[in-house]
């Protein structure tokens, strides 16, 4: 089983991505980003998600691509994240609290926007449904 975002694990979580509604979803809006993922301490993300009209078209480890979303965490948050999803107000308290560092990216203008903060809850569940070590 893929390492928490490894090349297989972000491939894998692309596919989740793209098989749930999140890429529905954010197709509605027209989303399109190029997301890092990573751990809190490291210089760049581990892994990446782009984007395109919803739905994931790359995934992989990270590779020095332009990031419009570069999201840090420690392992445990991740892990924690992963086993038992966020709501609304966990989220919010993991941002205010510093546990989820958004590097890149505006928060605010995400948590307002329900269109995308309904799909960004959901892809925390949808992380965790991907096998890894």
């Amino acid at each position: 089983m893929p390492e928490l975002f490894s090349d297989d694990f972000m491939v894998d979580f692309g596919n989740a991505w793209n098989d749930d509604e999140i890429g529905e979803a954010l197709a509605k809006i027209g989303f399109n980003s190029t997301i890092g993922y990573g751990f809190e301490g490291d210089d760049k993300p581990k892994g990446y998600l782009k984007v395109e009209n919803g739905f994931v078209t790359e995934a992989g480890a990270y590779q020095d691509a332009a990031l419009n979303w570069d999201l840090r965490a420690k392992p445990a948050d991740w892990e924690k994240w992963c086993q038992k999803g966020v709501s609304m107000m966990s989220l919010g308290l993991a941002y205010t609290s510093g546990k989820l560092k958004f590097l890149t990216g505006d928060y605010t203008a995400m948590i307002k926007n329900p269109a995308m903060a309904g799909p960004f809850i959901k892809s925390f569940a949808v992380m965790g449904r991907v096998p890894r070590t």
